[in-house]
C-alpha cells in the first residue's frame, strides 16, 4: 500500500462506518422521542380512567358529619414523574498535598574572568577567508 493512496475497499469500509454512525444516531434520537411520547400517551390513560370511573352522588344531611366512603386518586405514578436530567453527580475524590518547606541558606559568588589572549573581532564572518 502506498502512502496517500486509498483503495476501493478502504473507501467502502469508511462508507459503511458512516452508515452505521447515521443509523445509531437515528435510533438514539427515536428512543428519546418515544420515551417522551410514551409519557404523554400515559397521561391520557389517567384521564380515560377518570372518565370511566362511576359517578358518585353524595347526599348530605345538614348538621351531621358523615363519612360514607372515600375517593382514591392515584397521584404517585412513576411514569408521570419521570424527567430527563442533565445533572451528573460529581464522584471525584479530592486529594490534598502538603508541601514541607525546609529553609536553606543560599550562597552566591560571582567572579568575572576575562581572557587576555584573544584580541580579534567578535563578529562571525559568513564567507571563508579570502586567499590572496
Amino acid at each position: 500500500m502506498q502512502l496517500g493512496c486509498i483503495t476501493t475497499t478502504e473507501i467502502s469500509k469508511i462508507r459503511m462506518n458512516k452508515k452505521k454512525f447515521v443509523i445509531v444516531n437515528l435510533l438514539m434520537s427515536v428512543t428519546v422521542l418515544l420515551a417522551m411520547l410514551f409519557q404523554t400517551i400515559h397521561s391520557y390513560e389517567h384521564i380515560y380512567a377518570q372518565i370511566q370511573e362511576k359517578h358518585c352522588d353524595h347526599k348530605y344531611t345538614p348538621g351531621q358529619k358523615q363519612i360514607t366512603h372515600s375517593h382514591n386518586v392515584e397521584n404517585n405514578c412513576s411514569i408521570c414523574h419521570f424527567a430527563f436530567s442533565t445533572f451528573i453527580p460529581n464522584t471525584f475524590s479530592t486529594y490534598t498535598f502538603h508541601k514541607t518547606h525546609i529553609p536553606t541558606v543560599e550562597e552566591f559568588a560571582y567572579n568575572l574572568i576575562t581572557a587576555t589572549f584573544f584580541k580579534g573581532s567578535l563578529f562571525s564572518l559568513r564567507a571563508p577567508p579570502a586567499l590572496a
